[in-house]
């Protein structure tokens, strides 16, 4: 039907979606070449900088190898139904615009809360991380922040009966500086924004290249022995811990899906959109193994849980001049993926209140720079709040948990899609093939996709249900918090002033 209606369902039709790609005011100045850099840009930060330091240490040992295979596996299949449907459906709302296209509003409108939420503890967490390798850095050159300045409202402390949060005595400044700086670029101009970008994921790049290349002459294979440390239990290694690993490094690999948020800002979307998606996951997948390789033989893994253990496995080296430029390296990879994931927030926003389902100050477009700049603006006081005032501890599992679940309806929808719609033009389709259940049709990439986003999932949901029964519930809460604030504001706001719902009633009549 024209406007979409099924049943109770809304869904929004394909000239709907076209309608949306003609009439945007969005600047289309992002090639190929940009793209990949943007999706690097976001691939490549916490991942390596924070993250596979504390999955070795704390899950998988140096067996971290084959949790970043699993995570990577997950995301190359899920890539794969990204490309079809950014070459498809070239629409700035990622998988909140496929959503609404095939399994309606809302379903659209809960996936869409859910990215907002990966999103958002994405950028809180990079910030953070990002003023602890910055002060880490000044304090190299004599410039002391202070630790009032520094350390979150809340911070995280470990014990042996698991993290417990106590206040921080703090507010980080620093955090919401990074955010803030991040933010004032971005409504500048998206192309100018994607130069700097690309300066820095160059940059950032060879400084992990030279890394690799120089660390390998250090390591000592003893390090690496046992690959699979004996299991102690729950998640803490063994094969559990792989998977647990795995879970804990999915976020890392957000950037990819980042890059269909800017669809409509690309010059040839159908074409563009494939080559950076796959291209940005091919090149950081490599780039994570050889890392974690030489991380994991530099320093025994059970010391690798702290926030900067690159820096800690270059001082084992004993070069101090390379420990600068690795701290360097990680201030303009971790600002990076800060800009980049910002970049996709503040488009997951433009979408939805194109939709309606949001206020229109988010698409609201700068006349001169064609940036959203005031759904920018609210994106960063957001984010800076929730940097400054939360640990890193709490924010991991939770943009896990919305990354699987996105990814996961990602795969469905391209079933759906090639269901419903099998003569859609579709510059990109998906590998392998699939069969025609009944009138259904069922790919063996979308399916392999759901598979691992499900393994990804598992082990998150079942940690959190472990750390609530312990007492460290803080996790949970802001989930569930969370949850029903979206309920809430889609019932009082988006059924009101849903596009699609209001042209879907007749007049008189109650949606």
């Amino acid at each position: 039907m024209p406007n979409g209606r099924t049943g109770n369902r809304l869904r929004k039709s394909l000239d709907d979606i076209h309608l949306d790609i003609q009439n945007n005011g969005l600047k289309r100045s992002l090639g190929p070449v940009h793209l990949v850099l943007l999706g690097i840009g976001c691939i490549v930060g916490a991942g390596i900088y924070v993250m596979t330091g504390t999955a070795a240490a704390n899950y998988a040992g140096p067996a971290v190898l084959l949790s970043f295979v699993l995570a990577g596996l997950a995301c190359g299949f899920t890539g794969l139904c990204y490309a079809e449907l950014a070459s498809t459906l070239p629409v700035s709302g990622s998988s909140y615009s496929y959503t609404y296209a095939s399994l309606g509003e809302v379903a659209a409108w809960s996936i869409g809360w859910l990215l907002m939420l990966e999103y958002g503890l994405a950028g809180s967490a990079l910030a953070a991380g990002l003023s602890g390798y910055l002060a880490s850095l000044l304090g190299d050159f004599g410039i002391v922040i202070p630790e009032a300045l520094r350390t979150p409202w809340i911070t995280s402390t470990m014990t042996d009966s698991g993290p417990v949060f106590v206040s921080g005595g703090g507010i980080n400044l620093l955090a919401a500086g990074c955010v803030g700086a991040v933010a004032l670029l971005l409504i500048r101009g998206v192309s100018e924004s994607a130069t700097v970008n690309a300066i820095m994921v160059v940059i950032k790049i060879a400084v992990l290249l030279l890394f690799v290349g120089v660390g390998i002459f250090y390591v000592d294979p003893a390090n690496w022995e046992p690959f699979i440390p004996e299991s102690r239990g729950g998640f803490t290694y063994g094969e559990a811990g792989i998977f647990r690993g795995a879970s804990v490094l999915f976020f890392a690999y957000l950037g990819f899906e980042t890059i269909s948020t800017a669809a409509l800002e690309a010059r040839n979307p159908q074409r563009d959109m494939p080559i950076g998606i796959l291209g940005a996951l091919v090149v950081c997948t490599t780039l994570y193994l050889g890392v974690a390789l030489v991380l994991t033989g530099l320093v025994p893994y059970q010391q690798l849980g702290v926030p900067d253990p690159i820096a800690l496995a270059v001082d084992r080296i004993g070069m101090p001049m390379f420990t600068l430029v690795i701290k360097l390296g990680a201030v303009l990879g971790l600002t990076s993926v800060l800009l980049v994931n910002t970049f996709g927030h503040t488009r997951i926003c433009f979408a939805m209140a194109q939709d309606g389902l949001l206020p229109r100050l988010f698409c609201s477009v700068h006349t001169k720079w064609m940036t959203p700049h005031r759904g920018t603006v609210f994106v960063a006081v957001v984010t800076a709040i929730a940097a400054s005032t939360l640990p890193i501890a709490i924010l991991g599992d939770l943009v896990s948990l919305g990354t699987a679940c996105a990814f996961s309806i990602v795969a469905i929808s391209v079933m759906w899609l090639r269901t419903t719609e099998p003569d859609l033009e579709r510059p990109f389709r998906v590998p392998l093939g699939g069969v025609f259940i009944g009138r259904v049709w069922i790919g063996v990439v979308p399916v392999l996709a759901l598979v691992f986003c499900l393994g990804m999932i598992g082990p998150v949901v079942i940690d959190i249900g472990l750390k609530a029964a312990r007492g460290q519930a803080l996790p949970a809460i802001v989930l569930g918090v969370y949850a029903v604030a979206g309920v809430v504001l889609y019932w009082r706001y988006g059924m009101r002033y849903s596009r699609l719902r209001n042209l879907a009633t007749p007049r008189g009549e109650t949606a």
